[in-house]
């Protein structure tokens, strides 16, 4: 505003009019620096909207993180609980750490029960070797005792075995002339069919180490020479365990075909490096028999099989027709321990008395302790679907569990309604854990065909020690056919 110095000769409206106008650009000029702070302040909102809908985002995936995050972690301390006790992990993978049985202490003390027959080391009334130890002089007056006679003997005997070494026999075949001018020879012996060759005590002890005892060819080779000083190659080592197989192949098809027909047998299967690829090694067993096979897929099952058929719930296994099943309730025990101590359910504690009690009883009482199976599971299923997220619809950990034990309650209590059929199918997983430590040492096998020929050779020892046979024997038996 513009103002007119005292004694100025402008008008009075012209003075007014003047200062009006600078009012007025005045007040634009507010307008307009008002207008622009509005605009920076609607740009600053809009930057801020924008800002936060950004955040909003932001905090959306970290919800969506963290929540994965959680269940990453639950997992994680899952995976930690499990052990040989709630899970098929085996007591090798726990390190130094001692596994728990799952069986529950006995009132017995630990031990040789009373009245129980000892085994130790006896003398025997003929011994191999007699070393007679004099006394020729009185040890307290000096006397000679050369003419005294021999009142008793105090023996002692020492059980040891005899120097090793390697023992060669020789045969001679004649040969004479007839007076008719004709060379007659004697016949050698049908498995004398070379001018040198091994016998079959060490072709048997040849196939017990590396078979029985999984000493790989290398270290068998080391121990021959070690103990006998005989120089035998890898390549002899396997020759003699091809023509093995060839020998007991017949014995192990036979083996095969009365498991199959077989009341009861137990089936497992796992996998074994063959090649440098995976195969897999099939057992079917019982008590006195086994069977091995080795197949590049792992659901190649056998055929013509009817009875029972005690697994681990294997899904292919159902598709065996013509059998009744039975689960292997050592399974069940192990997960129902694991939703026990870390779910903290406890439908899976009352689930896993009552199969204890159950495998116990020498003749439980069925019809109520179906009833009892029943609300059990009806129980549990009723938690899973309270507990269910209705969002992801995910199943909580033991749901399939309890799937299993509602839709298949008849083969889980197989045991107890039909006598012959084990609580578990620890007959299968005892008799395939042997091959998992041939993998161990060894690392796999080369062909198929070594492969083929470890697990008949394997198959026909498991066999004869289920006989009470003697392994040594057997195998030397087998040779001389």
């Amino acid at each position: 505003m513009q103002v007119t110095p005292i004694g100025s000769k402008e008008p009075m409206y012209k003075r007014l009019f003047l200062g009006s106008v600078d009012r007025i650009k005045e007040i634009e000029e507010t307008l307009e620096k008002q207008i622009q702070i509005n605009r920076q302040q609607a740009a600053t909102i809009e930057q801020q909207a924008r800002i936060i809908e950004k955040q909003a985002a932001i905090i959306k995936g970290q919800a969506a993180t963290i929540q994965r995050l959680e269940t990453r972690v639950a997992e994680l301390e899952r995976m930690i609980g499990l052990n040989s006790r709630n899970s098929s992990k085996p007591p090798s993978s726990e390190g130094l750490r001692k596994p728990v049985s799952l069986r529950k202490l006995g009132v017995r003390p630990t031990g040789g029960q009373s009245g129980h027959k000892g085994c130790t080391l006896e003398q025997v009334e003929i011994p191999s070797i007699v070393i007679q130890h004099e006394t020729k002089v009185c040890e307290r007056c000096g006397e000679s005792l050369s003419d005294q006679p021999i009142s008793r003997y105090i023996k002692r005997q020492v059980f040891d075995i005899p120097e090793p070494t390697v023992e060669v026999t020789e045969h001679r075949a004649e040969v004479r002339v007839c007076t008719c001018g004709f060379l007659n020879q004697a016949k050698f012996p049908c498995e004398i069919g070379a001018p040198v060759q091994y016998g079959s005590r060490l072709k048997a002890l040849s196939v017990y180490l590396s078979n029985q005892q999984l000493i790989p060819e290398d270290r068998l080779q080391q121990t021959l020479e070690d103990l006998f000083n005989l120089s035998i190659s890898t390549a002899t080592i396997v020759k003699i365990n091809e023509r093995f197989s060839e020998k007991i192949k017949l014995h192990q098809e036979e083996v095969l075909s009365w498991l199959k027909d077989s009341e009861v047998k137990h089936l497992d299967e796992t996998g074994l490096r063959v090649g440098g690829k995976t195969h897999w090694l099939h057992v079917i067993c019982n008590d006195l028999m086994t069977h091995y096979r080795v197949s590049e897929k792992r659901g190649n099952l056998l055929q013509g099989i009817w009875g029972v058929m005690v697994h681990d719930h294997w899904k292919p296994y159902w598709k065996v027709p013509n059998v009744q099943h039975g689960l292997c309730n050592a399974h069940h025990l192990r997960e129902l321990k694991a939703l026990e101590e870390i779910e903290k359910e406890r439908w899976a504690f009352k689930m896993s008395k009552l199969l204890r009690i159950l495998c116990h009883a020498t003749a439980p009482p069925l019809d109520r302790a179906m009833r009892v199976y029943d609300k059990i599971v009806e129980a549990g299923l009723r938690l899973h679907e309270k507990q269910m997220d209705l969002r992801s619809r995910k199943k909580r950990i033991g749901h399939n569990l309890l799937l299993r034990l509602k839709n298949h309650k008849d083969e889980v209590l197989r045991f107890a309604t039909n006598p012959s059929v084990p609580f578990t199918n620890n007959q299968a997983e005892q008799d395939i854990r042997m091959m998992k430590v041939k993998q161990r040492i060894s690392g796999g096998f080369r062909t198929t065909a070594g492969a083929d020929i470890f697990c008949t050779i394997r198959g026909f020892l498991s066999t004869q020690r289920k006989q009470q046979q003697n392994l040594f024997q057997a195998i030397q038996l087998a040779i001389a056919r």
